[in-house]
C-alpha cells in the first residue's frame, strides 16, 4: 500500500510484515467481536455478518463527515467501486451530513471527546431522518469518540480501524504502522482494534508525529501535498517499517 498519494488521509495506517504468522487468520479474533462488544450487540453488524449479504446493507450509506477532503474521497471511492458488485454506474444511495471542522477541533484539541461524540450522533440521526440504514465514518481520528455514542445511534455503524485490522489479518500481518493525526497516533483506535485481533501496533517518534500532524492539517485537509512533503513521509514510512 502506497499511503499519501496526494489524497486526503481518509486510512491513514500502513501495514508492514514483519514475519510469517504463526497461525492462519482463521485462528486470529475476528475484529467485528471487538464491534459486538463495544457497539450494541449483534444487532450493530458490519456489512460482511448481515444474513443477506452486502447488498441488503447497501441500499443507503450515511457518511458522517469530517475533513471535506476525506468525505469526499470517501464518496468518490464508494460510488466507483461499487460498480464492481453492482453493476456498470451502479452504488447505493449515499447521503452525507458534516459539522465544520473547526467544531470538530476545537473538542478535539480540549480532549472533550464526549462533545465530538455529540456531533458524530448528531449527524447519525440527521442521516437516519433521511433513509440512511448504516453509518460510515472516513476520518479515523474522531473514531475514538465511536463508543462513545453508538448505544444511542439510530443505525449501525462500520469500524474504520476494525476493518483494517480485518485485512491487515487476512493479508498475515502481525504488526500495524499507525500513520495519522497526531491525536490518532497517540490515541487508542488503532492499538485496542489490534490488540483484539492479537495484533500490534508501532507509531513514528515524536518528532515524526509532528511533522505528519503538520501536514495533514497543513496540506491534506486542503487537498494538496507538496513535493518535498511526500518525500518526507516516504521517508518516515521507511523508517517505521525498519522498526518492524
Amino acid at each position: 500500500m502506497q499511503p499519501f498519494r496526494g489524497h486526503p488521509p481518509a486510512l491513514p495506517c500502513n501495514t508492514s510484515r514483519i514475519r510469517a504468522p504463526h497461525q492462519s487468520s482463521r485462528n486470529i479474533p475476528r475484529p467485528c467481536e471487538h464491534s459486538r462488544r463495544h457497539f450494541g450487540g449483534p444487532q450493530r453488524f458490519t456489512h460482511r455478518e448481515h444474513p443477506q449479504g452486502a447488498s441488503a446493507m447497501a441500499r443507503h450509506i450515511g457518511i458522517v463527515a469530517c475533513s471535506a477532503e476525506g468525505a469526499a474521497l470517501c464518496y468518490v471511492t464508494l460510488c466507483t467501486e461499487a460498480a464492481d458488485r453492482m453493476g456498470r454506474h451502479n452504488h447505493p444511495e449515499v447521503s452525507m451530513h458534516t459539522h465544520p471542522l473547526a467544531r470538530y477541533m476545537a473538542h478535539i484539541e480540549a480532549g472533550n471527546w464526549q462533545a465530538v461524540a455529540d456531533l458524530m450522533l448528531d449527524s447519525a440521526r440527521r442521516l437516519a431522518a433521511v433513509g440512511a440504514q448504516v453509518l460510515i465514518c472516513p476520518d479515523n481520528t474522531i473514531h475514538q469518540a465511536l463508543p462513545l455514542l453508538v448505544r444511542d445511534s439510530p443505525r449501525p455503524w462500520l469500524h474504520i480501524a476494525e476493518e483494517v485490522v480485518r485485512e491487515a489479518a487476512a493479508r498475515g500481518y502481525r504488526r500495524l504502522g499507525v500513520v495519522g493525526t497526531r491525536y490518532l497516533m497517540e490515541g487508542p483506535v488503532y492499538r485496542e482494534a489490534a490488540a483484539a485481533a492479537g495484533m500490534e501496533t508501532e507509531t513514528p517518534d515524536e518528532s515524526d508525529r509532528a511533522g505528519i500532524n503538520r501536514v495533514i492539517f497543513d496540506e491534506l485537509v486542503y487537498g494538496r501535498l507538496r513535493p518535498e512533503s511526500r518525500a518526507y513521509l516516504n521517508e518516515m514510512i521507511a523508517r517505521l517499517k525498519s522498526r518492524g
